[in-house]
């Protein structure tokens, strides 16, 4: 099929699914796409070429018409680039409503621009994003699904609900889906919900935080309750590091030597508290930490930096690339409504249509949408990888974090993953 056929069953899928005035929906969308400076305001789209209705069927169009939200998911999962690998990245974007004080459901989130009352806080809507990421080193983004966290929803609950819905529409597939979260994420309450979801997650994490792996079993004739845990494994004290189970080095003209280290089967100590309030016993919820140093980093962080995974239990063999994506390629930059500076469109005016372009059968240029900057060292824990291929493949959730930089890897950059087996951390320096 030409990329011309995709483009136009695409057009008529989208206004298929708009629900009222769709005529008018549909050329508001195209006229802000198309419009060649920066939208400060919604009425002046209406001057767009592209948008040959009436001034007031703008606003009809905004007050009476809607989009079908599952037709829109479905839209999406089957027009994502075949040729990119299923590794999605997963964040939230606030839109600021600061005086809006009458906008329901406003909720209070950081915002690293915008202060109040000397804080970086914000009055907004919090928007969940999922993306999909390519390993090109560009910053192009597939969006698949966008969701509102009202103020006293559970974020782990409506995380949990668009991975399982994306990977159901997704179907069987030959690789298995990858889903990478940033910090401010719960690492360990999304590997426990999603344990019967065949998808592997990655989670920035802090360098602080301490895990243990499966105890020794007990004497013959011991007493008492057996323990759970086994010895303290302290991501910022590398005296509490065993031998790892997997190595893996290469070299990398931009980042030196760079080496991964992984260790299975660790779990953090749980409490009955936030998500496992509820729990009568709480769960042992294992994966694997991974950690990876690079002789050189092109843009060397404030401190370092952790990530955490999960997955299943069988031992995966460990290989590292150079020039893929990372968990921490995010949403923040994908052209939407809830960015805080509106996308600029093409730098170009779209051309008077010489035909209704409101309906099946008309075709656009394609929408960009864009993440930040793809990363440049992608770290794999994969069945049938090897140095020269990225590719991820793992068949359930990955947590990943990095560790401390001790004395004698000072002017090195690292960080921890935790994985489970077969399951894949990416990074990003």
């Amino acid at each position: 099929m030409s990329d011309r056929e995709q483009l136009r069953r695409f057009r008529s899928g989208f206004y298929d699914a708009l629900t009222g005035w769709a005529d008018a929906a549909f050329e508001l969308c195209d006229a802000a796409l198309c419009a060649p400076a920066p939208v400060a305001s919604v009425p002046t789209l209406s001057l767009e070429p592209i948008f040959r209705r009436s001034h007031g069927s703008l606003y009809k169009a905004l007050a009476r018409g809607g989009v079908n939200a599952e037709a829109m998911r479905d839209l999406l999962a089957e027009h994502r680039p075949r040729d990119w690998p299923l590794v999605f990245a997963v964040d939230a974007s606030t839109w600021a409503r600061c005086d809006a004080e009458t906008s329901p459901e406003r909720g209070f989130y950081y915002s690293a621009s915008k202060h109040s009352a000397g804080k970086p806080i914000v009055a907004g809507w919090s928007y969940q994003w999922v993306t999909g990421l390519d390993w090109a080193n560009d910053s192009w983004t597939a969006p698949m699904d966008a969701r509102r966290i009202p103020p006293k929803a559970d974020a782990t609950d409506i995380t949990v609900d668009q991975v399982r819905d994306l990977v159901g529409r997704l179907g069987d597939t030959s690789q298995t889906p990858v889903f990478c979260f940033d910090a401010g994420y719960d690492p360990i309450a999304l590997t426990h919900e999603l344990a019967d979801v065949a998808a592997g997650i990655v989670v920035r994490i802090r360098d602080d935080r301490v895990f243990y792996p499966d105890p020794e079993p007990p004497a013959a004739g011991a007493v008492g309750r057996p323990r759970r845990h086994g010895d303290r494994f302290g991501l910022a004290d590398p005296n509490t590091w065993p031998t790892p189970d997997v190595e893996s080095t290469t070299t990398d003209v931009r980042y030196g030597t760079v080496k991964v280290c992984a260790w299975h089967g660790l779990h953090p100590k749980l409490g009955h508290r936030g998500h496992w309030d509820d729990h009568d016993e709480l769960p042992i919820v294992a994966g694997t930490v991974i950690r990876s140093t690079s002789s050189t980093c092109p843009n060397p962080p404030a401190g370092p930096r952790r990530r955490c995974g999960s997955g299943p239990r069988d031992p995966p063999s460990t290989s590292t690339s150079v020039g893929g994506l990372t968990c921490a390629a995010s949403t923040s930059s994908t052209p939407s409504g809830s960015s805080r500076t509106p996308w600029a469109g093409p730098p170009h005016r779209c051309a008077t249509p010489n035909k209704p372009t409101a309906g099946p059968g008309s075709s656009s240029p394609p929408t960009p949408s864009s993440a930040s900057h793809a990363t440049s060292l992608t770290t794999s824990a994969s069945h049938g990888n090897d140095d020269t291929n990225p590719e991820v493949c793992c068949s359930h959730r990955t947590v990943t974090q990095e560790g401390r930089i001790s004395p004698e890897e000072e002017g090195s950059s690292c960080r921890n993953t935790v994985s489970s087996p077969r399951s894949t951390a990416t990074k990003r320096c």
